[in-house]
């Protein structure tokens, strides 16, 4: 995966993730597509976020699959806490709005993957399992669980320093 981001997740102006690949200034300011050089944070706040062209350039690049699967899990952190979405369903619908995407299969693909139900409360240490599947849907991979769970424990490590 050329972009490091099984979960398509999307470019965000004012966002800066750990491990991402910053937009190269000289090109956006050309109106290029998005190139990338390095994580370089001190950058972001220079940057007049860019519209993205249709394309990979949508999208956040990350240095390592590892880390955009950290920001997977933050995101799944993110819903639990600020939009209470503890559920398949709820994760989903946020996640791929049916204005985009299939919703009900997407839905129904990843519980059949995961076991789990629709409707079941899901806790933090079932989303290494949740994150599989939504790459499976998302990107047509099956990632390891060796990577997953890498992933996952830097994101638990990281949040343990906060």
């Amino acid at each position: 995966m050329r972009n490091n981001n099984p979960l398509n997740i999307r470019r965000v102006p004012g966002t800066h993730w750990k491990g991402s690949l910053t937009p190269d200034p000289n090109s956006v300011a050309n109106g290029d597509s998005l190139p990338f050089v390095g994580s370089q944070p001190h950058l972001v706040a220079a940057l007049k976020p860019p519209v993205a062209p249709e394309g990979e350039g949508r999208f956040v690049r990350f240095e390592s699959m590892e880390y955009g699967l950290r920001a997977a899990f933050v995101l799944l952190r993110t819903y639990s806490t600020k939009y209470r979405a503890n559920c398949i369903r709820d994760i989903i619908s946020r996640w791929a709005p049916p204005n985009e995407n299939d919703t009900e299969q997407y839905i129904q693909n990843v519980c059949q993957w995961t076991g789990f139900g629709g409707n079941e409360r899901l806790t933090e240490r079932d989303w290494p399992k949740l994150v599989q599947a939504m790459a499976r849907q998302e990107c047509g991979i099956e990632l390891s669980n060796v990577l997953i769970e890498k992933a996952f424990e830097m994101f638990k490590n990281e949040r343990m320093k906060e």
